[in-house]
């Protein structure tokens, strides 16, 4: 081996340095992009949570280089035979990729526009390509950058390009509307200036690969969960006690790590903040962590700072009763909730709902655990998570409808409260507490009536119209489900427009190709049919498409004249009491009342009333 090919080098760079005007390849091995919701959630709170501890308003953008800067971890080159090729963090690149292209359309309408563009493809020789060179990926990144979308094919396209898809819209879900304002530019800067990596670069393969070895396989440092246990298990005098809950701690952390290898440490971190936290830290520059976001970083050290005073351990026997009690009822908990919310179960329909559309793991969990008592019996734990998981689904639901975000930057101190207001309540009290949250929602479904499909919200519309169409069926006596519609086992439900996408058909009611679209678009003109139904519809006008709605589910059946003909169920359904008609023809005007029936179908599923008591 020459003496270039031996040599290693590392150093810290930003992204801007990182990325500008570079090409890079992704090794063959390592391909696929796997990068899950919670790990691009995670980046880009992580990331906004660390702008916002430096940041002011009326800083002069020079300010941005003294910020807080973030580490983001290494990456690993290796540049041999002409190439550089990433060896390893081809997972974060290709993350740090979309979340510069999904900033560069966020900053399009801005007059303070910073140059990213080179940080996300190159030229030469008057052609651009993307700075990442893998060709399966080329389209959905053209894709993604030149209007913010891709369609999938499910056929063609291969895990790595829906994941890729998925997670570009992960952004646009949690991205935090403080942000899209005058600090845009502010944060564009802090990220592409302030957020380092450390640059490894080998000159061969061999030592490439040595390295990637080298920072995978070796070393096995403690991690909280472990440093935890050990702190526990020296406060306990007694032997066998200690053995106990030695053996106790094992078998749970077991049953953990069977779900997620992480498992056990989003359970010390949502139990801790459900149970004991009291402080989080204030939205402004210079503020300190406060319980909440030590936990989430340190659980270990916060327990080990605060079990006396916020937790009430003071003595051995504290220790003992404490874990042997209420840590083996919150675990428990915590993977029965896990397990229902996998899993449709019809006692527990919301907490299956929340993890199709709830807020973030982070807060989600805290809050589902905080009223639980280790006391209570199985039928009153099963009340207070349906109320809770209803909670959260009415709130998501409310915002989402009115194109407001919740991602945990967003709501983390609104959550963070009623956390605390609904700690070990008993079940009427939670009843209580949570209609008064609910009818305090700063959000209404007045705003269904301009409530319409874009590039990013498809997963919510889908959620939406999956929970309307099995309600609709539910009221006339059919047996399906939310299941049925969202997540089958067996066929496949898409999002059908009701109007095809000709704008020459409809000149008569719209001079701009925008303004029908949005109408196309609105949730008034779209109902769920089968995957193989949809298609075949796709290019139909709405006059032949008619008679096949009446063979579908119900809400796309109540479309049509003859669906209220000798229909004695729908007749003596609380349907009645909506405005539901037949839409012979489908003009705007049909569309906004079908728009106003969907808002009615909102309020009487997510209506508050679920939260009274049956004397109230």
């Amino acid at each position: 081996m020459s003496k270039i090919e031996n040599k290693i080098e590392a150093s810290d760079e930003n992204i801007n340095d990182l990325l500008k005007d570079k090409k890079f390849f992704i090794d063959y091995f390592q391909r696929e992009y796997r990068w899950q919701e919670k790990h691009m959630v995670a980046l880009v709170e992580d990331l906004t949570t660390a702008f916002f501890k430096s940041y002011k308003s009326g800083d002069a953008r020079s300010e941005v280089a003294n910020y807080q800067s973030y580490y983001l971890g290494p990456v690993v080159f290796s540049v041999a035979d002409g190439k550089n090729s990433i060896i390893d963090g081809q997972q974060r690149i290709t993350s740090i990729t979309l979340f510069l292209i999904y900033l560069n359309h966020l900053q399009s309408e801005s007059d303070n526009q910073v140059s990213i563009s080179n940080l996300v493809f190159s030229e030469k020789y008057g052609e651009k390509s993307f700075n990442m060179t893998d060709e399966d990926r080329q389209e959905v990144l053209k894709g993604l950058y030149d209007i913010g979308a891709y369609k999938l094919s499910e056929d063609e396209d291969d895990e790595t390009v829906k994941n890729i898809v998925s997670r570009y819209n992960d952004i646009h879900d949690v991205f935090p509307e403080e942000l899209t304002n005058g600090a845009l530019p502010y944060f564009i800067d802090w990220f592409i200036g302030n957020v380092i990596l450390v640059k490894i670069t080998a000159y061969s393969d061999e030592n490439a690969y040595t390295i990637f070895e080298t920072m995978n396989d070796r070393g096995m440092n403690l991690t909280s969960t472990e440093m935890l246990k050990g702190y526990v298990l020296s406060r306990i005098s007694n032997r066998i006690q200690r053995n106990e809950i030695n053996e106790l701690w094992k078998e749970h952390i077991k049953t953990l790590h069977e779900r997620e290898d992480t498992a056990d440490l989003d359970f010390f971190k949502a139990w801790f903040r459900a149970k004991f936290a009291i402080s989080v830290r204030a939205r402004k520059a210079d503020s300190e962590n406060e319980d909440y976001e030590q936990i989430g970083t340190r659980f270990h050290d916060w327990f080990k700072d605060n079990h006396d005073v916020k937790v009430g351990l003071t003595k051995a026997e504290n220790f003992y009763e404490f874990f042997k009690q209420e840590f083996d009822f919150a675990v428990k908990s915590f993977n029965f909730i896990w397990e229902k919310m996998a899993n449709y179960d019809s006692k527990y329909p919301s907490l299956y709902y929340i993890n199709n559309w709830g807020i973030a793991n982070s807060i989600q969990d805290a809050m589902l655990l905080a009223p639980l008592l280790s006391s209570d019996d199985k039928d009153v734990i099963s009340q207070k998570l349906e109320l809770v998981a209803r909670f959260i689904e009415t709130f998501t639901v409310r915002r989402a409808v009115n194109f407001k975000k919740f991602g945990s930057s967003s709501i983390q101190y609104t959550f963070f409260n009623i956390i605390k207001n609904i700690r070990n309540l008993e079940l009427s009290d939670l009843k209580e507490e949570l209609k008064r949250e609910a009818e305090t929602i700063e959000y209404t479904f007045a705003g269904v009536e301009k409530f319409r499909l874009h590039q990013q919200n498809r997963k919510f519309v889908k959620h939406l119209l999956s929970r309307i169409t099995a309600y609709v069926d539910n009221k006339v006596g059919k047996s399906s489900n939310y299941e049925t519609y969202y997540n089958p086992s067996g066929k496949k439900y898409e999002i059908e427009h009701l109007w095809s996408d000709h704008f020459d058909e409809h000149r008569d009611e719209f001079d701009q190709e925008r303004d029908f679209d949005e109408v196309r678009n609105n949730i008034g003109a779209l109902v769920l049919l089968p995957n193989g139904t949809n298609q075949s519809f796709n290019s139909d006008i709405y006059d032949d498409k008619l008679p096949h709605y009446l063979k579908e589910n119900t809400y796309a059946q109540t479309l049509h004249p003859d669906f209220y003909l000798k229909n004695p169920n729908f007749k003596n359904s609380d349907l009645k009491a909506i405005n539901f008609e037949p839409h012979t023809n489908l003009k705007l005007s049909n569309i906004e009342q079908r728009a106003s029936v969907v808002e009615q179908l909102c309020e009487d599923i997510w209506s508050t009333d679920f939260f009274q008591t049956p004397n109230d």
